[in-house]
């Protein structure tokens, strides 16, 4: 049996992470969770259920919500108090990389955002393998993470990352020609710019396939995520910016593939559903069997694939230009946009101005503060995540 700590355990992610152990108590034991405070009653209803060791909490002015939400779920149930064991409780910005730190079988982190950084760093210090789906620790962490990772010990979430995972299978490293990283579009695709003037964040958050988060819904309208995405694969797999191609495949279907240098390109296809890629990441090198619905090979089904618009959706180019770069480049182009999609959202930016403000961040870190791959330390990292959110912000507030 393994045990599980998870990490954001209210998110997306989260919650159908806790769905695929829910049916397996005989292989999975989640000895951690940990949310940020903001659904207090889903975190009380996930405690009395999976009656973890120990919870973390960052939002310490929330710990009387959540102790009266525990009573109330108990209740429901018809117990009285003492009929359901309290877990230890970790309170505050650095209770997820406490609980990282606990040594458990399987971290999985499915915190959003910068965040999520230093209990990625906690749980590689402990041995533990860290199924990751908080793609932006990896990203703003780059060597600092890579090289904290003994081999295998990062295992990844993100359903394109699974799917390289999978493919890789198929040939050595030194017989990969490329990568070929698919990406849905967005509810965008087909849009010109000017179409995109006056987007909402309502329109921008109706995803296509996937039911997500506020920030990684934006990004994948915005094509930041598949910005991200990319530098992670870089990361993850030693490949070079220039040989991955990311496409276009609005049906999320094909969720990845590799090309081969005999021209052989092995594809993974499933339907859309995140719990097999987080069922691969709890049992990895292991498959978890029925994690999820295959494809319905009866009936008639079209799978299409399309060049990305890189004009007017520069996110990818501009993900591979702070890729490239290294060092502190992609903390900021991450910190950055996390600022500008909460400046969107609250109206006082536009659609377009998220990768545009995001690109002069960039530019100017590079110019002027940038620190190179060759020392990485947390510290650097840290200031450049702080001052892209900064930089982002004043440009934001300027009036885009």
């Amino acid at each position: 049996m393994r045990s599980i700590v998870l990490l954001g355990s209210t998110g997306s992610i989260g919650t159908q992470t806790l769905d695929v152990i829910a049916s397996r108590r005989d292989q999975f034991r989640v000895t951690g969770l940990s949310a940020s405070g903001g659904n207090i009653e889903l975190l009380a209803r996930q405690i009395i259920e999976f009656e973890p060791e120990t919870v973390a909490l960052a939002k310490a002015s929330a710990a009387n919500d959540l102790q009266r939400a525990l009573y109330a779920v108990a209740g429901e149930r018809g117990w009285a108090q003492g009929e359901y064991r309290l877990p230890k409780f970790i309170f505050g910005p650095n209770a997820s990389t406490q609980l990282a730190a606990s040594g458990a079988d399987v971290v999985l982190n499915a915190i959003t955002g910068a965040a999520g950084l230093e209990p990625t760093l906690a749980a590689l210090a402990v041995g533990s393998t860290l199924a990751l789906a908080n793609k932006e620790s990896l990203v703003i962490g780059g060597r600092l993470v890579t090289e904290a990772a003994k081999p295998g010990q990062i295992v990844p979430v993100d359903s394109e990352h699974s799917a390289f995972a999978q493919a890789l299978r198929s040939g050595r490293a030194d017989e990969v020609r490329r990568l070929i990283l698919t990406a849905s579009g967005g509810p965008f695709r087909g849009k010109t710019r000017d179409e995109l003037t006056d987007v909402t964040p309502q329109q921008a958050m109706a995803h296509p396939t996937w039911d997500m988060g506020r920030v990684i819904t934006i990004n994948s309208a915005t094509l930041v995520n598949k910005g991200l995405e990319l530098i992670e694969a870089a990361l993850l797999y030693d490949i070079d910016f220039d040989d991955i191609t990311v496409t276009v495949h609005p049906q999320s279907i094909v969720h990845s593939m590799v090309e081969f240098h005999d021209g052989s390109t092995i594809a993974q296809a499933s339907p859309p559903d995140m719990r097999m890629p987080i069922g691969i990441a709890l049992t990895w090198p292991e498959r978890l069997k029925d994690a999820a619905r295959p494809c319905d090979w009866t009936t008639a089904a079209t799978w299409t694939f399309e060049p990305l618009d890189n004009d007017t959706f520069p996110a990818v180019e501009l993900a591979r230009r702070a890729g490239r770069a290294a060092g502190t480049a992609p903390a900021v182009y991450n910190a950055a946009n996390e600022a500008c999609v909460d400046a969107f959202w609250d109206g006082r930016i536009g659609f377009l101005d998220i990768t545009r403000i995001v690109g002069e961040c960039v530019e100017e870190h590079l110019a002027t503060g940038h620190t190179a791959d060759a020392d990485p330390t947390l510290d650097a990292v840290l200031a450049a995540d702080a001052w892209g959110r900064s930089r982002a912000a004043e440009i934001a507030g300027a009036g885009a």
